[in-house]
């Protein structure tokens, strides 16, 4: 018998119903900053701590994590929808007119994310359309705020239940 397989706009529209946080995955190659928004992202292990990010084939930022062995993952807050929106174009200096700020690794990182995850490229695998890259937690550093998320295809909000949302005056 022959499975039958769901068609990619059927899968996008699907998986959309799960609301995820946003991201922006950092990294420096050849002394070339390279940034771009995702939130293909999960945990894996808390020892060792590991998490996985998922890059589109030919994707720059792929390559240039792929090479530069290092990457940071840094978490969005609410009021960062416009860097979402900056590191989301395709072929642009996302890094113009913003201020870079750098990890103790050497890695750029988005000013004022809600956290940054410092991480060694641990493996990569080929999945699909994707290629899949784990990355060993080395360093983490965090702040107060509410997450960006992202559902059916448009930025949202995620309070937790219960919770008033953070207010920030900056």
């Amino acid at each position: 018998m022959t499975q039958r397989l769901v068609d990619p706009a059927t899968m996008r529209q699907t998986m959309g119903r799960f609301a995820t946080g946003v991201a922006v995955i950092t990294t420096e190659s050849d002394g070339v900053p390279h940034g771009m928004t995702m939130n293909s992202l999960t945990s894996v292990s808390l020892d060792p701590p590991l998490l996985l990010v998922c890059f589109n084939h030919g994707a720059r930022s792929a390559a240039a994590v792929t090479a530069s062995g290092r990457f940071v993952v840094n978490l969005l807050s609410q009021r960062q929808q416009p860097i979402a929106l900056r590191f989301a174009r395709r072929g642009e200096d996302h890094f113009s007119g913003l201020g870079l700020e750098y990890g103790d690794h050497g890695v750029p990182v988005v000013p004022n994310a809600l956290a940054h995850l410092d991480c060694a490229v641990d493996q990569t695998v080929e999945a699909g359309d994707h290629t899949v890259v784990f990355g060993k937690v080395t360093d983490v550093c965090t702040r107060d705020g509410d997450p960006l998320g992202f559902y059916q295809g448009r930025f949202s909000d995620i309070t937790p239940h219960g919770a008033e949302p953070e207010h920030w005056f900056f």
